[in-house]
């Protein structure tokens, strides 16, 4: 045997156990690893479920699920029973919040454009908070506001295109619609549809009691549970079906965070005292821009800018704002801007607009809203 054949044979012994040292070493890395996520989820699991704050967060994220496509999850936060009890009790609560008497008057100032001050009738501002981002649009003269609704039967349409279509300075989401799975057609709204006076839609019965979103021929805005005979009475000429109101007689109805529903991306519509319609809408389900709001929240950006009454809109990722025929939020569908039956149009001369009935003479009961045309 040759003498070189010996060093070669321990250099490959050498390498040979560096081997299996970096192989030792490996492991123990990934058994660290794993015993520390361990440790990680049952100490975070004990947090959740065996203290105050971690009920508090679970609780929070059922509602935010509750708000989704994915609502089926929040029972492994709560449990299924806890979630449809916590459902009911949202629903009992929010037709409550709608059955106080409105009381608000607005007083409209003049708003005639002079040569040495213009008031614009659309501004739209930015606002931010801890988790959200979005826009506020205040429409200055409320009379100029009209509910704008698909143009072809069987599908809903984008705000955008309504804006477009219709020559609308802006325009935000409406009222709410039958979505099967979170994949509806965004023809068939749920409640009362009320475009320039005239009940276009009502799957509610003629002594239908619902709650309303909406403006009246004075241009006073109008939120909370009304009948039909009500709203007729009223002069309720733009109105959509939603829920909750937020705000009445200049005081919040909602009264912590905890009663918020979930963050969400949302919509919201309020009034001042000066009959400026104020619309709310942010951002949501986008981390590192805006993960959403609560309706707490909703309710103080109302209040902050001067809102004597306020309610909630469809919001989600129906939630979007169009001014100068641009979208100017982000919506968080990921299929884009989507299709509704009913959208909040702003106009620089709405009496020259014409807005036909795309629901006349069809029953809602025979709309399939899940069917794609």
């Amino acid at each position: 045997m040759k003498p070189e054949v010996l060093p070669q044979r321990a250099a490959a012994r050498r390498q040979k156990n560096r081997k299996k040292k970096r192989k030792g070493q490996f492991g123990r890395f990934i058994l660290r690893l794993f015993i520390v996520f361990l440790l990680a989820g049952i100490g975070g699991g004990a947090w959740l479920f065996l203290t105050s704050s971690g009920k508090d967060m679970r609780y929070l994220a059922a509602d935010t699920l509750i708000t989704t496509q994915h609502r089926h999850w929040a029972k492994y936060f709560i449990g299924e029973a806890e979630a449809k009890k916590r459902v009911a009790e949202y629903s009992a609560r929010f037709e409550a919040m709608g059955e106080e008497k409105d009381r608000h008057t607005i007083n409209l100032p003049d708003l005639i454009p002079t040569k040495v001050q213009q008031t614009p009738l659309v501004e739209v501002e930015e606002v931010s908070g801890r988790n959200y981002h979005g826009y506020v649009m205040t429409v200055h003269d409320p009379t100029k506001i009209r509910l704008g609704v698909p143009s072809k039967v069987g599908r809903g349409e984008r705000v955008s295109s309504m804006v477009e279509r219709l020559g609308a300075v802006a325009g935000v989401n409406g009222g709410g619609f039958a979505d099967p799975n979170w994949n509806g057609n965004g023809f068939k709204p749920i409640g009362v549809v009320i475009s320039q006076g005239e009940i276009y839609y009502n799957d509610m019965g003629k002594n239908a009691s619902v709650q309303i979103v909406g403006i009246d021929k004075q241009g006073k805005m109008i939120a909370g549970h009304y009948s039909l005979s009500e709203l007729s009475k009223m002069n309720v000429q733009e109105a959509v079906t939603f829920q909750p109101r937020l705000i009445v007689n200049g005081k919040g109805l909602i009264r912590n965070a905890s009663e918020g529903w979930g963050i969400a991306p949302r919509t919201a519509m309020g009034q001042r005292a000066d009959g400026a319609i104020i619309f709310v809408t942010i951002d949501g389900r986008q981390p590192g821009y805006s993960i959403g709001a609560n309706l707490y929240d909703m309710q103080n950006i109302l209040l902050k800018h001067g809102a004597v009454i306020g309610a909630n809109l469809d919001g989600g990722s129906s939630t979007v704002l169009v001014k100068d025929n641009a979208i100017v939020n982000k919506p968080s569908s990921e299929y884009g801007e989507r299709y509704l039956p009913t959208a909040f149009l702003v106009f620089e001369h709405p009496e020259t607009v014409s807005i036909p009935n795309i629901w006349e003479g069809l029953n809602p009961g025979d709309i399939d809203a899940a069917k794609k045309r």
